[in-house]
């Protein structure tokens, strides 16, 4: 009964895997065929509460919070090349085309960081890494990063915050520190302001725990939940905008770096004043494909850059803190909606870091 069941969620879970193209035959090949036996062979090592756990995290394609999958590290051998493990199960239930030279980021929900004996092979408790390239100015500036993004100006009064490319939307310092005061948790790292267009929707949201979701819809989704602050709206462009939020980001911090996760079925459109270039007034904007992961932040970038500036190049109010993240739709140069404004869903991230 026993090896019935467990023979079971491994049949069901190679029935899961993610097909290699759209014109996937049922017929195995040789290489298909190897696969599976190198598959399974790794899955009968696992305990049944652990295959249970694979499956609900691969059939909630990563909504639903899952424990790690531990196994012991080590590479396994298909056909004349190793793989590591967790790899491979990111090759399967992922993406297919992941190579063993693919850079993968572990998410924060994941426990295994530090362990050196096993590996974790749930695929959702991992990210494609996003490594932006972008020419180095002559002479170099932060040699460790290679960066896209925005102007930047001079640091606004203490007594208000004045974000993105017009100025016209002033988001109160005072309001940020009076939802903190009022919490009793303590400082937090960031605030956050969800927005339609030009009009903010809802109050801003303090942000004290290391990460958080923030999405349309997520089974059990624990965070900030956009469709609670919608309201009805006659914008066809909004509307389907909020469709494709759908498990939307993870924003963490750790230690002195924000990362963003994209955990929808879209791309997110990110500017950050560490993924810019000093004295530019270009305006870059990053693409990040789901299931990516970019680092939006870095405190000490942004302290060299805040010696490096130029004011010359200073063409206005901005914030150094301030990220923005326009859902599915992007802006800037390489599109027709020239400002943040004129995109449909986006969320303004004010950090509290190194203020």
């Amino acid at each position: 009964m026993f090896r019935s069941k467990r023979s079971g969620l491994v049949k069901r879970l190679w029935k899961l895997r993610t097909p290699q193209n759209e014109e996937w035959s049922t017929d195995e090949s040789p290489e298909e065929l190897e696969l599976k036996s190198v598959a399974q062979s790794m899955l009968k090592r696992l305990k049944e509460r652990q295959l249970d756990v694979l499956i609900q995290s691969i059939e909630q394609q990563g909504g639903e919070a899952t424990e790690c999958v531990l196994i012991p590290k080590g590479d396994l051998r298909l056909g004349r090349r190793s793989v590591a493990t967790h790899i491979l199960c990111c090759r399967l239930w992922r993406w297919p085309s992941l190579s063993n030279n693919t850079e993968l980021k572990r998410l924060t929900c994941c426990s295994t960081v530090n362990d050196l004996a096993y590996v974790c092979c749930n695929p959702y408790h991992w990210s494609l890494l996003m490594k932006p390239d972008l020419p180095i100015p002559k002479g170099g500036w932060i040699p460790s990063e290679r960066v896209k993004l925005t102007e930047h100006v001079d640091r606004p009064p203490d007594n208000e915050i004045v974000s993105t490319e017009t100025g016209m939307m002033p988001t109160s310092r005072r309001e940020i520190l009076s939802d903190t005061s009022l919490s009793g948790k303590g400082p937090h790292w960031c605030s956050i302001a969800y927005w339609e267009l030009r009009q903010r929707v809802g109050r801003l949201l303090t942000v004290f725990e290391p990460s958080i979701n923030i999405f349309q819809l997520l089974p059990r989704g624990d965070g900030m939940c956009l469709q609670i602050l919608q309201e009805d709206c006659t914008s066809e462009s909004i509307r389907r905008t909020r469709d494709k939020i759908g498990f939307g980001i993870v924003l963490s911090r750790e230690k002195d770096e924000v990362w963003a996760y994209n955990m929808s079925k879209f791309p997110i459109f990110v500017n950050s004043p560490t993924l810019d270039i000093p004295n530019s007034r270009m305006l870059y904007v990053y693409k990040v494909m789901p299931g990516y992961s970019l680092k939006i932040f870095d405190c000490e970038h942004a302290r060299v850059m805040k010696e490096i500036r130029d004011p010359k190049y200073f063409d206005g109010p901005y914030d150094p803190s301030c990220i923005r993240i326009s859902f599915a739709k992007g802006w800037g140069p390489n599109y027709s909606r020239q400002f943040i404004t004129s995109c449909p869903c986006w969320i303004e991230v004010l950090l509290n870091i190194d203020r």
